[in-house]
C-alpha cells in the first residue's frame, strides 16, 4: 500500500467532510431518539463509500483520456473558483 497517498487522501477528504452538508444531515438523522444510531452510521458510511467509488471509477477513466497534469490543473482551478464564490457570496 502507498501510505503517503493513503494519508494524503484521508486527511484531504476528512477535512473537506467536517462540517459539510453530509455531516450535518447525518447529525440531524442521528438526533432522532427513535432512530438507531448504528443504522444512521451504516447508511452514511455506505453512501460515502459509494460516492468515493464513483469518484475513483470516473477518475480512472478520465485519466485514460486526459493527462493527470491537466486533471490536477482543472481540479485546482475548480477549487479556487468554488472558494472565491463561497467567500464572495453572502
Amino acid at each position: 500500500m502507498h501510505w503517503k497517498t493513503f494519508a494524503t487522501v484521508f486527511v484531504t477528504v476528512f477535512i473537506a467532510e467536517i462540517g459539510d452538508k453530509t455531516q450535518l444531515a447525518t447529525l440531524l438523522f442521528s438526533a432522532d431518539k427513535e432512530v438507531s444510531k448504528w443504522t444512521v452510521f451504516a447508511g452514511s458510511a455506505l453512501a460515502l463509500t459509494a460516492a468515493a467509488a464513483i469518484g475513483v471509477i470516473v477518475g480512472s477513466q478520465l485519466e485514460r483520456f486526459i493527462s493527470p497534469k491537466v486533471l490536477k490543473s482543472v481540479a485546482g482551478v475548480g477549487f479556487l473558483v468554488i472558494g472565491a464564490w463561497t467567500l464572495l457570496s453572502k
